[in-house]
């Protein structure tokens, strides 16, 4: 049979008698499993089994492996038939791959996830690179689903039942040389050494890994009903069953069909994530995934250069973690601040953050190199973009900035991080307004992965893509907002603070208020998240915006602020705080109650954010919602404020029809 023509694969041969399969879908910058390259690599598969080599090799051509099923084909299946088809067209690939006579590699570098580990997995050996960058896992359960081209049934065969069942309920994923001490691959080898480490193993064909020992016991029929009620507790404590459904239906997969035949255990996984893909909440993390989708292709469709150079003024809390995250992801930043122990204390803190993150004494020395204390501020004239984040006063800013356009190259931006305060007043004394764009970034810097992009009335689109290039040069989503009191994360916040605030100066107890907002799916309780804000800060930014609307801030607030009780800063605020962590008094509350109190907290937030898409905050409803969702934290399984509001219309119509036709 003659070699096909392949659009997206490439077969090569090497005189050895091994087939190297090569995945490089046309056009994209990462492969992912869709039909496309399902097709192509069934017909690859043809090719292979007529020729009956030695060994088959299957890599990428690209910097990652497969980075996981194509999710906007999951979004746009239009029935349960089509679902249940493709999950069994890629189950059949699977099986297919792992038929083969000869031994198979995965050759794994970059993103190995999803799809893509299923695929490795249904090889008999694995070997990946040591970088970093390369990252394996099962993430489904953050798309509301489990794995379905055979992970859930494969990975507990080779690695065990329980780190098998903690990747996939987690959806954690780990670098090669992890990897390879779970043994998930076989060796963990340089970039260099990659290509010959996946040829011996070919040649050699030692045997496949199983799990055994322990790990093999903990999936017998004895230990399956002892292990399931340990997990399911665990589970409890961090999801809802009825908001998140994945964890619990793949952790009953496991505990009803884990010693069943392959066979049987790949049509349960196939029922199982049929029942998921035709539930709500399957339909709205897929959304947000794609929203998220749109933010990183909405950057990355700016034609503007990424920063080389940024200059950060201030080293508070805020400012310094934004330099200290600039310089992880890459950029060269200037610090100044008059305050030199602020300056050292962000040093502390970064090299805290680089060992973290970076692992190797080698990387944390280099970024902690493109970090430079600059108390002289010298660096603004060299600087393509100046980020300011000092103290939250019109006038401070103003005197600021008059000084710095004395300094900066004519094409330097502006960047201010206020939280609040209108651009138009701030860009009101500078001889190029243009230049002054707001990055609003959110505490804490290194985990809240939205920063709003503020455009002013003078705002040129020339900085503003320069300020979205930056945001995504530094792995982080940059949403597009008009500049207006609160932009639109913290417009959004801050009613519903407020409306927790006033229900806990009437009398209700702060940590029924709390749990309420937690049982709706809130990450955060309002009243500790002010705490973690700080009180005065919230309070100076509810001041700004209830100035333009008739919205009341009790006078607990005012108390607390004057008292000193600041949150979580100064030790009390709402809550008493030890070691950083609040004192909570045990409250029981039935479920009933805490659902309504929990739509009562919300309800004044998704009636601003109604307001916000009403007034062009941002450029229509799914940015508000994108912004709810990766700002507020807003819970994910809604799809977002203004599709949680739109879905539950559309839930009471439909009930009052059934109720009119009966």
């Amino acid at each position: 049979m003659s070699k096909p023509e392949l659009q997206h694969c490439s077969i090569t041969e090497n005189g050895d008698g091994i087939v190297w399969l090569w995945l490089d879908v046309n056009g994209a910058r990462a492969n992912t499993l869709s039909t496309a390259l399902i097709a192509e690599v069934e017909q690859a598969l043809d090719y292979i089994e007529s020729e009956q080599p030695r060994a088959v090799v299957i890599g990428s051509r690209k910097p990652g492996f497969i980075a996981g099923a194509d999710v906007h084909e999951l979004g746009d299946l239009d029935s349960i038939d089509q679902a249940e088809a493709l999950i069994r067209r890629g189950q059949q690939l699977m099986d297919r791959i792992a038929a083969l006579a000869g031994p198979t590699v995965a050759r794994i570098q970059g993103h190995c996830l999803g799809g893509g580990l299923e695929l490795a997995l249904a090889c008999r050996y694995r070997v990946a690179d040591n970088e970093p960058s390369t990252r394996l896992g099962l993430p489904e359960v953050k798309l509301g689903i489990h794995p379905g081209f055979g992970g859930s049934a494969r990975l507990p065969m080779i690695i065990g039942a329980p780190p098998a069942l903690d990747l996939m309920l987690s959806g954690r994923t780990l670098d090669g040389r992890a990897a390879r001490r779970m043994g998930l691959v076989d060796h963990a080898v340089s970039p260099w050494q990659i290509d010959e480490a996946a040829r011996r193993l070919a040649l050699s064909d030692p045997g496949p890994r199983r799990a055994r020992g322990w790990r093999k016991l903990a999936g017998s029929a004895w230990a399956r009903p002892v292990i399931r009620p340990f997990m399911e507790r665990q589970l409890r404590a961090k999801v809802r069953r009825e908001q998140y459904p994945a964890p619990y239906a793949l952790l009953d997969l496991w505990a009803r069909h884990g010693g069943d035949p392959l066979p049987r255990r790949l049509r349960a996984e196939r029922e199982s994530l049929v029942r998921l893909v035709e539930g709500d909440t399957a339909s709205n993390l897929i959304r947000v995934f794609l929203l998220q989708d749109r933010l990183k292709d909405e950057a990355r469709a700016s034609r503007a250069a990424p920063a080389d150079h940024v200059h950060v003024i201030g080293a508070g809390t805020m400012g310094g973690d934004i330099a200290a995250w600039l310089a992880l992801n890459g950029c060269r930043v200037t610090l100044v601040d008059e305050r030199n122990e602020a300056i050292a204390s962000t040093l502390r803190r970064a090299r805290e953050l680089f060992e973290r993150r970076l692992k190797k004494s080698a990387k944390v020395t280099a970024a902690m190199d493109r970090l430079i204390p600059d108390p002289r501020g010298r660096g603004a004239a060299r600087a393509d973009i100046v980020i300011e984040a000092i103290v939250e006063d019109l006038e401070a800013k103003r005197g600021l900035y008059a000084e710095l356009e004395k300094v900066i190259g004519p094409e330097a931006v502006i960047a201010t991080n206020t939280s609040s305060l209108p651009l138009e007043e701030l860009a009101s004394g500078l001889e190029q307004p243009g230049r002054l764009i707001g990055l609003h970034f959110f505490n804490p810097v290194a985990k809240m992965p939205l920063i709003e992009v503020v455009a002013g009335d003078s705002s040129t689109e020339d900085a503003i893509a320069r300020g979205q290039a930056l945001v995504a040069a530094i792995d982080k989503l940059p949403l597009r907002v008009r500049s207006a009191p609160g932009f639109l994360v913290n417009r959004i916040l801050m009613p519903y603070m407020l409306k927790a605030a006033r229900l806990y100066a009437e009398g209700e107890s702060r940590e029924r208020i709390d749990q309420a907002a937690r049982h709706f799916g809130m990450p955060m309780g309002p009243l500790e998240l002010a705490d973690s804000v700080g009180l005065d800060v919230c309070l100076a930014a509810a001041e700004t915006m209830t100035q333009s609307q008739e919205v009341e801030i009790p006078e607990r607030f005012h108390q607390l602020v004057r008292e000193g009780r600041l949150g979580r800063k100064s030790g009390h605020g709402f809550y008493e705080y030890h070691k950083g962590k609040p004192k909570r008094q045990g409250v029981r509350t039935d479920d009933a109650t805490l659902r309504r109190m929990g739509q009562e907290l919300v309800q004044p937030l998704i009636e601003e954010a109604e307001r916000c898409r009403d007034e062009g905050i941002v450029a229509d409803g799914d940015l508000v919602d994108a912004g709810a969702i990766f700002g507020t934290g807003f819970a994910p399984f809604t799809g977002g404020p203004l599709h949680y509001r739109e879905s539950r219309s559309s839930e009471r119509a439909s009930e009052g029809d059934a109720v009119s036709s009966g």
